[in-house]
């Protein structure tokens, strides 16, 4: 065989390799949408003509059989917004520290990047167990005998644990995406600041924090998104079943549109009756995390219009 024939012949094989995986990777990407419009179209199905202003505002009634979702969308927004307050700030110093601060052979980082990648693989439910024993059993009980003298206030389950909860949850995801968005910052950005006399400090928070803005958000975005929706690590620690009222302490429990739906599918004596109720929570559930991740997204894209400008 000829080297020209060698040369067609090799270009012919890559063409056939790159159509085979382009075809491949947009069968997958088709796959992934496919999944996505069969969820929320089966959802639209069953649960849209149950939508009003009334399910959305009013409390249920008839032990859940009636009503509406009012206290669940407020506890479910309540939780994500304290997950999100006490995650972010936390996991973004750290990053910081792991990534600006630390030394390359310090035993403290590799330490804590040890304890962030085992948390990542760690179930949920073990979560829940964690919160249940530690900020409620250990913390808030102590918190009620120092603050309280001894009344349980504190000590039970409540908004703040099961928020605390789902922040630690979250955290090794804030952590790994801010830390890989801290690297992308280029070295020569540093370099420059600290050779016109910034201090590391400085040059840390005034440089490189807010060229790597729009991947911290990234984060929290990805934070908010499992949070959202997470319902095992409240389940011990402030998630109510049937909760009419408003939360309107720090230490009262609240009613989750996650364990609204869990509750709704597996505990209903009437699951007919209770289908569209069903179907509305889930959307109800999918159009706050969405527009929960569409104002992260809007505080990415005008961080990144800054940036460029």
């Amino acid at each position: 065989m000829s080297k020209a024939t060698q040369a067609d012949f090799g270009r012919t094989r890559g063409k056939i390799g790159d159509t085979v995986f382009g075809v491949t990777t947009g069968a997958a990407a088709v796959v992934i949408l496919l999944m996505l419009f069969i969820i929320l179209g089966d959802a639209l199905l069953h649960g849209v003509a149950r939508l009003s202003w009334t399910f959305l505002t009013h409390p249920p009634e008839n032990g859940m059989e009636g009503g509406g979702v009012g206290p669940a969308v407020f506890g479910t927004a309540a939780l994500t917004i304290i997950m999100t307050v006490a995650v972010v700030p936390v996991g973004v110093l750290t990053a910081i520290y792991l990534s600006e601060y630390a030394a390359p052979e310090s035993r403290l980082a590799r330490w804590v990047r040890l304890a962030v990648a085992n948390l990542a693989g760690v179930p949920s439910i073990v979560f829940g167990l964690f919160g249940l024993g530690f900020f409620i059993q250990a913390l808030g009980r102590g918190i009620d005998k120092a603050a309280f003298g001894g009344k349980v206030t504190y000590g039970q389950p409540a908004l703040i644990w099961a928020a605390l909860t789902l922040a630690v949850l979250t955290m090794p995801v804030v952590i790994v995406a801010t830390e890989e968005a801290l690297r992308a910052v280029p070295r020569s950005l540093r370099d420059a600041s600290l050779a016109l006399g910034a201090s590391k400090f400085q040059t840390t928070f005034l440089v490189v924090v807010p060229q790597a803005l729009p991947g911290i958000l990234t984060g929290a975005i990805l934070a908010v998104s499992r949070g959202a929706g997470e319902v095992a690590p409240i389940l011990f620690t402030g998630a109510a079943y049937f909760l009419p009222e408003l939360p309107t302490h720090l230490n009262d429990q609240f009613m989750n549109l996650g364990y609204h739906v869990y509750v709704l599918a597996t505990q209903s004596p009437d699951v007919d009756r209770t289908k569209p109720i069903l179907y509305a929570s889930v959307l109800v559930l999918l159009g706050l995390t969405f527009t929960l991740n569409l104002l992260a997204i809007v505080l990415r894209s005008r961080a990144r219009k800054a940036l460029r400008a």
